[in-house]
């Protein structure tokens, strides 16, 4: 899901879609900033991120190359970018000077692919090219035509990737809006950026230490990572209007507060007769949202068990970036936080244990007498305006994250993820 709770991941891209690579890999150097398999392979291509708010990547698209930034979104399937209207547009895609640029018409099935993220069906513009308008769970939008172009990995063309040219768009955050140039598609769908790579697996590793990391793609030998724990996609073959049958959906079934689970039945945590209600793993939302019953039993329960050790910031009226509204008042004298209980997210098969740093955000710049003010980093989905369960990527810190496609998965193992670069010969 495009959400202005997003990391950025920065990459320099070389692509080539009209055969498929399937059998290479590609390592990709990650690294976060602050912005409000049998057969003999080849040697992998390799990519480093950044993040914090926005996962965003460096890539080279067109012909001449022009390099791009686009957010990296596992909840979204579109690829797109803004396409400059004039020649001093900062980081915008001009598709007048790529010589392998060439529109969708009406008449391509392309055209008539279907995607959740049309919320408006596809039209034809005045000169019968294909018109597209995205819209997304913070209220943005973007509108333009589809087209294809060439991406490029190191030594590799991907001719003829599907991507939207936008010309038009609203943001929720101008300033972070004006960084980046679009957006990379990574969900399950036909039209994704993966989907159309031909890559049955990718991997990523987010480093909450030193703002590096990696993002792979492709099958590699990574045993000292560990052993993954796997929970298995949920299959959803029935079309209900609020289910997404694309997204990276796995099944929670509790959570947990230090050694205490919160009381309530596992029904709670599956999707209703609308499909209201699915558990998404999202690169493209920085923090984790639950439905409100959960998310209630979470609070309370949190609030009991740091009575002790933590003052909450009595403003009802307050929540950081309008979603997070359980807050701590901290002492600016103090170094780091107090002992916290863990909140541990149990999936069927695995789980992910969230503690230390990873559990508050400091709000920047709010200061209340000797106190700084610390947020909660799990919030209510209502306040985000979804219905689902939402696992960000903020609590995938330093957790190696496996999405295999070709055996329906997502895998999951703690790692210290400032090493993967290391490991993987990265020299990050």
């Amino acid at each position: 899901m495009a959400s202005v709770f997003l990391c950025f991941m920065f990459f320099t891209l070389f692509l080539h879609s009209s055969y498929s690579i399937s059998s290479k890999n590609l390592f990709l150097p990650l690294k976060l900033q602050h912005l409000p398999s049998g057969s003999v392979q080849k040697p992998p291509n390799k990519l480093s991120f950044h993040h914090n708010v926005t996962l965003t990547v460096s890539l080279s698209v067109g012909s001449p190359p022009q390099q791009v930034t686009v957010v990296l979104d596992t909840g979204s399937e579109l690829s797109w970018l803004r396409c400059k209207k004039t020649p001093t547009a900062p980081l915008w895609f001009d598709p007048l000077r790529s010589k392998s640029y060439s529109p969708v018409p009406c008449s391509s099935p392309t055209c008539r692919a279907r995607t959740r993220d049309f919320i408006i069906p596809v039209s034809c513009d005045p000169k019968k090219l294909c018109h597209a308008i995205l819209s997304y769970a913070d209220f943005t939008s973007v509108e333009g035509n589809l087209a294809y172009d060439t991406f490029r990995f190191t030594n590799s063309d991907l001719p003829g990737i599907v991507f939207g040219c936008m010309d038009t768009g609203s943001s929720s955050v101008e300033e972070e809006d004006s960084k980046v140039t679009g957006l990379l598609g990574m969900n399950r769908g036909s039209l994704s950026f993966v989907s159309q790579m031909g890559y049955k697996k990718f991997s990523y590793c987010i480093s909450g230490r030193d703002s590096t990391g990696v993002l792979l793609f492709g099958d590699t030998e990574v045993s000292w990572v560990g052993p993954l724990s796997y929970t298995a996609l949920v299959k959803m073959t029935t079309p209900l209007p609020s289910y997404d049958r694309v997204a990276y959906t796995v099944q929670l079934e509790g959570i947990k507060v230090g050694g205490t689970v919160l009381p309530l039945p596992k029904s709670v945590y599956v999707p209703d007769h609308t499909g209201a209600g699915q558990t998404m793993v999202d690169s493209g939302t920085q923090y984790t949202f639950l439905l409100g019953p959960v998310y209630n039993a979470l609070k309370n329960e949190y609030l009991k068990q740091t009575k002790s050790m933590l003052r909450v910031y009595e403003d009802t009226k307050f929540a950081f970036q309008g979603v997070l509204d359980l807050c701590f008042l901290i002492d600016r004298k103090r170094v780091g936080l107090p002992l916290l209980p863990s909140v541990t997210i149990m999936f069927r098969g695995a789980q992910m244990s969230v503690s230390g740093e990873r559990l508050l955000v400091q709000v920047p710049g709010l200061i209340k007498g000797n106190d700084q003010i610390h947020c909660f980093t799990f919030g209510n989905s209502e306040l985000l305006g979804v219905e689902s369960y939402i696992i960000g990527h903020h609590h995938q810190q330093n957790m190696w994250m496996e999405f295999d496609l070709a055996n329906s998965r997502v895998g999951l193992a703690e790692f210290r993820c400032d090493l993967a670069s290391q490991k993987l010969g990265m020299g990050l």
